[in-house]
């Protein structure tokens, strides 16, 4: 815009007042491009002092520009105003440059209220040039712009999670790096294949054969590790969508979707009811709407010791997690809490705070007393009950006549005096772990919709203004009889599922293992903002990582698993998702029940580098559909559908109907665009009904012992049966159907639990998971038969899964090598040459650089990636060995594989909580490890005396072997030390197997190699 002298101007500009000047206008919604490129008449009114002035909008001849009256160039004047003002002012000359008298624009815009311009800052009222008005004119113009300041007050809509790459100064390096081990690897095997070493070929095939398997092996871990990523959430995103007031949501009520949370146990003598106790307190404390939370435990041995435990838990509930939500406790897990060290009071501000935490603590020291007392209490209650019941017999008998005297059932008493409809102390029929009835007890009932607020004389602490509601809890034992196959851990939460879908029906779920307790109080919302954010309706299940407690200093035998939980499932986060690990997992209930995701992709080609996305439902999908009421009725598919729900689900009518409606609560909503099968928002606000008698008999015939013969329990829908570890085999399965994972890393960590720190008992825990990887082997579950569906980089993972155990066979091979090398005088090359060197160097190298990088982007420790090592070494020589001969003894024998439960300790001893850690309990399993630490002793004692008594002494060979002996030992340290116990006190047997296995050796090589005698002796010789 240009205005000068020579423009025809409506208005009394004095000669002082006006200046020629120039502005130029970007293209602003304020000032878009017209017809004519200038505008040259320019009305000015009277003016106002700086400040509290109003610009009034301008135009030639009555409010009109150059165009004229008639409109030429097609805008009207309002336009025109809108875009052009002068501000009025008394005296214009303020505004001119000193030194080259033009108009000073940025003196006018910053220094006068009415140019502050339009936002949420500042927004002009209509009678200081606001939009929609016309200044001066009191006349609103019909093209003038709705708006005021409350339409830039609206939130902009945000996703719920981001993806953080990891930096390219870290992933491009390692990513080439993989690629040059793997080709230098490739030319290093032709090399050894190509130079055999005919003085001992024995030797050199043997670690041939080892050394092209371990390069395979290498191979199926790195491969998946090309794309880590992290992840973040937005938790007050969450809350602005789903807890804020809205036109939908008047009242800000929650509109988050349920979770119904499992916990499951099986033994009390193992998994101590007040480990399992403090781990319900702190999820019924979690911080998630009280009425959408439901907790469920699984007590899979039917114990009245655990039914009890649980009751004197809701009691102490009822203070405990009042007490949490008015201070904001962290962690909720009271025996943590109450353990901690430190200063309780930091950044806690409430006065009552201090006398409420000593109030607490006394209450959770009585409530210890009372658990740890139950077991003699319920003892001593039957062994009343059991005499009344015998003189109750002898009265009725006529007394005295000891022959005809009635004998009496040792029973179980409960509380109320009634029988324990579960497994008696003494086991009976109908009343044993594997014979007993289905319990089922809603121990805290549905809350209320509405907030309960306490009082400050009802309670033992100050509850005023405090929301005292509890979420539901119930109490669940499945129903076992002689005959069935129970199905060990996947049975029991298959009951879960479908008794939690009848009383609750959540459309997530959270399970957790008895001793996993919820560490962080946000960690179910973090869940929910990747099932409830864009393409979350694709999301199966979230992962969170396993942390432990308890766990020795140094970490000996590899507890904390950082290097899996951090580097490897992290790498798998940039696949298809990270495999399910049995604890600490948020489910798509959907997912679950065996349905294909709404939208899925094929990857065609030998890599898979071909994406298609698949068009024609599946059955699952088209089943669906016909029952889902938001699809619209279709009376032939829908008859038809229901007729196959029983194949599938059971006959249980509730229950297909509580399908349709847990998919649809579990949708994102549908407030964006790039949201895909959405639902409206508000849909979720409607309370939960209460239960009735015939929905919890409904709930009861669910977990019958008979509900799932003829159906897809285990096979199809639900945990999967047929392996020790079905949370692979689920997890496999869902990811075969389509469906994607996320892996959740949080800044507190999610949960925390206990770890096995005794060696027998961390053995046996590895025996157990690699003896189910062998049974996926085996099985249809191998990943050489996955779908089209997942990524081939995603097969390689799950194939390194169930493959990873047979490298014991060759590292067993592989850690005899140097000893036999030291024994024979031979290496696993004919000469130590520069080639063989150069090879060993570049493979050594690039192995370190890439586990730097890796512990530089995984976040891991030197020392944690060392132990990892280490154990790595002892597990495969000993555990994976054993898990493979017991594989194969029940695939070519039938012979039935089980386990041993792990202890979850209770951590009674105060003055020493790494007790554990020194016990030695002797296991079959110590002998190979043992053995290859023995025999490599022996051998480099006899390397060493070999050369140095030899007329031509070989040191290159001696080097060579006594490198990879060293190598060896320093693996197998943790062993070593783990055998001493505590203060060296090694047992006798270890002594024992010692000195057999180094005798063994000895006579071995006497006889495979008698030594000769090359000189003789001055007196002679003796000639046989």
């Amino acid at each position: 815009m240009s205005l000068n002298r020579d423009d025809s101007l409506s208005g009394d500009f004095s000669s002082s007042d006006f200046v020629s000047y120039t502005v130029m206008m970007p293209p602003t919604p304020d000032n878009q491009p017209m017809f004519q490129d200038q505008y040259s008449a320019v009305k000015a009114e009277e003016a106002q002092p700086a400040y509290g002035s109003s610009s009034s909008h301008l135009g030639g001849e009555g409010g009109r520009g150059a165009a004229g009256e008639d409109g030429a160039g097609g805008e009207p004047s309002g336009k025109m105003d809108r875009r052009m003002s002068v501000m009025k002012s008394n005296n214009k000359s303020i505004l001119l440059r000193s030194q080259t008298n033009d108009f000073d624009h940025n003196r006018w815009l910053f220094e006068t209220k009415g140019t502050y311009g339009i936002g949420n800052a500042f927004w002009p009222s209509g009678e200081a040039g606001g939009y929609g008005a016309r200044a001066g004119a009191g006349v609103v113009d019909d093209d003038a712009m709705n708006v005021s300041m409350a339409d830039f007050l609206d939130k902009p809509w945000k996703p719920l999670t981001r993806k953080i790459p990891i930096p390219p100064s870290i992933l491009s390096p390692y990513r080439l790096l993989i690629m040059i081990r793997l080709v230098v690897l490739m030319f290093f095997l032709a090399w050894r294949v190509s130079h055999p070493n005919p003085d001992a070929m024995w030797l050199w095939g043997m670690s041939i054969v080892c050394e092209i398997w371990f390069a395979f092996s290498w191979v199926l871990d790195q491969m998946p590790k090309l794309n880590p990523i992290n992840r973040a959430t937005d938790l007050a995103a969450l809350q602005d969508k789903f807890e804020s007031p809205s036109p939908s949501n008047p009242t800000g009520r929650s509109d988050l979707p349920g979770i119904d949370v499992f916990v499951s146990t099986a033994d009390p003598e193992k998994e101590p009811p007040l480990v399992t106790a403090n781990t319900i307190l702190s999820i019924l404390a979690v911080n998630y709407p009280i009425e959408k939370l439901a907790c469920y435990i699984s007590d899979d041995g039917g114990s009245l010791l655990t039914f009890e435990a649980m009751a004197e838990a809701m009691v102490f509930a009822e203070v405990w997690v009042p007490f949490c939500r008015k201070h904001n406790i962290e962690p909720r897990n009271p025996d943590s809490y109450f353990s901690q060290k430190g200063d309780p009071t930091k950044f806690k501000k409430d006065q009552d705070f201090v006398k409420d935490r000593r109030r607490l603590k006394r209450e959770y020291d009585e409530f210890k007393v009372r658990i740890n007392g139950l077991p003699d209490a319920i003892r001593r209650r039957s062994d009343a009950y059991n005499k009344r019941e015998e003189r109750k017999a002898a009265a009725a008998g006529g007394g005295g006549d000891e022959e005809g005297a009635v004998k009496v059932l040792k029973a179980t008493w409960m509380a109320d005096g009634s029988h324990w409809p579960g497994t008696w102390l003494a086991p009976s029929k109908d009343h044993s772990k594997g014979d007993h009835a289905g319990i089922l007890q809603v121990m805290s009932k549905v809350p209320s919709p509405d907030p309960v607020y306490g009082s400050s004389d009802e309670k033992i602490i100050d509850l005023s203004g405090v929301d005292v509601r509890v979420p539901m809890f119930v109490y669940v034992s499945r129903e076992k009889r002689p005959g069935y196959d129970h199905n060990k851990k996947a049975g029991a939460m298959n009951a879960m599922v479908r008794a939690s879908a009848i009383l609750s029906n959540g459309p997530f779920i959270l399970n957790l293992d008895c001793d996993h307790y919820i560490y962080n109080s946000q960690a179910l919302r973090e869940g929910v903002c990747f099932m409830m954010d864009r393409g979350g309706d694709r999301i199966c299940y979230v992962q969170f990582p396993q942390r432990f407690e308890g766990i020795d200093p140094s970490d000996r035998y590899a507890n904390h698993n950082t290097v899996f939980f951090d580097g490897n499932m992290r790498a798998l986060d940039g696949l298809q998702g990270p495999v399910y690990v049995g604890t600490g997992c948020f489910f798509r209930r959907f997912a679950v029940y065996g349905f294909d995701p709404p939208r899925a992709y094929e990857y065609i080609g030998t890599f898979g580098q071909s994406k298609h996305p698949l068009h024609a439902p599946s059955l699952c999908s088209s089943m669906f559909n016909a029952i889902d009421p938001a699809l619209g009725p279709d009376v032939e598919l829908l008859n038809a559908a229901r007729a196959e729900l029983p194949k599938r689900f059971g006959n249980s009518a509730l229950f297909a109907d509580s399908i349709p409606v847990a998919e649809f609560q579990a949708r994102p909503l549908q407030d964006h665009p790039v949201v895909k099968n959405g639902r409206p928002a508000g849909a979720l606000l409607l309370p939960r009904q209460p239960l009735d008698a015939n929905t919890v008999a409904e709930a009861v015939s669910v977990i019958s012992c008979w509900y799932e013969d003829k159906t897809e329990w285990g096979d199809r829908v639900g945990w999967i049966y047929g392996s020790v570890t079905e949370d692979v085999v689920t997890g496999y399965r869902m990811h075969n159907r389509g469906w994607r994972s996320i892996y959740c890393i949080t800044k507190r960590d999610a949960f925390r639990g206990t770890a096995p720190i005794n060696l027998t008992d961390r053995l046996h825990q590895v025996l157990r998971w690699a003896t189910g990887s062998i049974e996926i082997f085996f099985s249809r579950n191998n990943a050489l038969f996955a779908s089209s569906r997942m990524k081939f980089l995603q097969r390689l993972a799950y194939l390194n899964v169930c493959v990873y155990p047979f490298t014991s066979i060759f590292l067993i091979v592989y850690c005899f090598l140097p000893a036999l090398s030291l024994f024979s005088g031979h290496f696993i090359v004919q000469n130590l040459n520069i080639a063989f060197l150069s090879y060993l160097l570049v493979i050594t190298l690039t192995l370190t650089m890439l586990s730097l990088l890796e512990v530089k982007w995984s976040g891991i420790g030197l020392e944690e990636w060392w132990r990892n090592e280490q154990f790595w070494l002892i597990g495969g020589t000993s555990a994976h060995l054993a898990a493979v001969l017991q594989g194969l003894l029940k695939v070519v024998a039938g012979i039935e594989i089980s386990f041993k439960l792990t202890s979850k300790s209770a951590a009674e001893d105060e003055e020493d909580i790494y007790a554990d850690l020194y016990v030695v309990k002797w296991t079959s399993l110590f002998i190979p490890p043992l053995t290859i630490i023995v025999v490599n002793l022996v051998a480099v004692a006899i390397g060493f005396s070999r050369t140095i008594y030899s007329t031509i002494p070989q040191w290159n060979k001696l080097l060579g072997g006594v490198f990879f002996s060293f190598w060896v030992l320093a693996h197998m340290y943790p062993f070593a030390k783990g055998l001493m116990g505590r203060r060296g006190r090694m047992p006798t047997i270890v002594y024992v197997w010692s000195g057999l296995v180094a005798i063994i050796i000895s006579l071995l090589w006497i006889t495979i190699s008698p030594p000769t005698d090359s000189t003789q002796s001055s007196g002679g010789s003796i000639e046989v």
